[in-house]
C-alpha cells in the first residue's frame, strides 16, 4: 500500500518534466524562450510542492530537496535570460540556411535577424541539475510513503519521467505556433519516451500490491470497481494516443502538429489519470 502525497507527486512532476527540458534544450534547436516557459513552470510546482509539505505533513529531506531544486531552476532562469544576446546556436544556422537558400532562388538577399553570438550561449546542463538534486527527495518520498521501498522507489522515478515528457510534449508543441520553421525531431523525440515509458509505468502498477488487487476485490475503491476500469481505460487511451500523435506528425502539413498538440493535450489528461488514479486506489486500505 502507498500513501498519496500531493507535495511528492508534485516533485516528482517537476524533476521528471526538468529532465525531459534537459532533453529537448540541449538539442540547441527549440529557441530561448521554451526554456523560460518550462522553467517557470517547474519552478512555480516546486513553490506550490514546497507550500503543500510544510501545511500537510513535512518530510524533512524530501523539503530541503525540493528547495534546492526550485534554485537551482531560478539559477537556470538567471543564467538563460543574462545570456539570452547569444541565442541558440541550432535556431540561429537553421534561420540562416534558410535565407541563404532564398537568396539561391529568387537572387534576393536578406539576411536573416542575427543575434549577438560572441558572447557564451545558456548551458543546457543546468536544466538537468534539478532532475539530479530531486533523487534524494523523490527516494525519501518513496520510502515514506510505504512498506514496499523498491518498488515505491521504481514507481516514483518512473512516474517522473512519464508525468514529465507527457506535459513537455504538449508545451513543445505550443511552441512551433512561436517558432513554426523548427524541425520536428524535438517533439518526435519526446512523444517516442512517451511511448517507451508507458510500458514500465504501466507493468509496475500491476506488481502486487498493484491494481490487480483492485480487480480481483481484494481493494474496494468505494465505486464498485468503476475506478480500476477508469485506470484501465485510461492505460489503453494514452498508448493509443501516443500511436495516433506519431502518424500525424509523419505529415507534412504544418497543421500536423497542432493536430498532434491537441491530442497530447487528451494525452495528458489519460497519463495524469493513468497514474494518479492508480496511486489514489493503492491508498486504500485493503478489504
Amino acid at each position: 500500500m502507498i500513501d498519496l502525497a500531493a507535495s511528492s507527486f508534485l516533485l516528482q512532476w517537476a524533476a521528471g518534466g526538468m529532465f525531459f527540458c534537459w532533453v529537448t534544450t540541449r538539442r540547441r534547436e527549440v529557441s530561448i524562450g521554451y526554456g523560460w516557459s518550462i522553467r517557470g513552470t517547474y519552478l512555480a510546482i516546486c513553490v506550490i510542492s514546497l507550500a503543500v509539505g510544510f501545511f500537510f505533513g513535512v518530510n524533512p529531506v524530501r523539503e530541503a530537496s525540493t528547495a534546492a531544486v526550485a534554485v537551482a531552476i531560478a539559477a537556470g532562469l538567471v543564467q538563460s535570460w543574462t545570456r539570452r544576446g547569444a541565442g541558440v546556436s541550432g535556431q540561429r544556422m537553421l534561420a540562416e540556411g534558410r535565407s541563404a537558400r532564398v537568396a539561391a532562388m529568387t537572387g534576393i538577399d536578406r539576411t536573416a535577424t542575427a543575434k549577438a553570438a560572441d558572447g557564451p550561449e545558456f548551458d543546457p546542463r543546468l536544466d538537468l541539475l534539478p532532475a539530479i538534486l530531486a533523487i534524494p527527495g523523490l527516494i525519501a518520498a518513496a520510502i515514506d510513503a510505504g512498506d514496499s521501498p523498491p518498488l515505491l522507489i521504481a514507481r516514483m522515478f518512473v512516474g517522473a519521467l512519464f508525468l514529465g515528457v507527457v506535459t513537455d510534449a504538449m508545451l513543445l508543441g505550443h511552441w512551433y505556433l512561436v517558432q513554426p520553421g523548427m524541425s520536428r525531431d524535438p517533439l518526435n523525440q519526446l512523444v517516442r519516451w512517451l511511448g517507451i515509458l508507458w510500458l514500465p509505468e504501466f507493468v509496475l502498477f500491476l506488481i502486487p500490491t498493484g491494481m490487480i488487487s483492485a480487480f480481483d476485490g481484494s481493494i474496494q475503491d468505494g465505486y464498485d470497481g468503476l475506478l480500476a476500469y477508469f485506470w484501465a481505460g485510461s492505460v489503453v487511451a494514452t498508448i493509443a494516443l501516443v500511436f495516433v500523435t506519431v502518424a500525424a506528425l509523419r505529415e507534412k502539413q504544418y497543421s500536423a502538429v497542432m493536430a498532434a498538440t491537441g491530442l497530447l493535450y487528451l494525452a495528458i489528461l489519460t497519463a495524469f489519470c493513468m497514474d494518479l488514479v492508480a496511486r489514489a486506489i493503492l491508498a486504500i486500505e485493503p478489504g
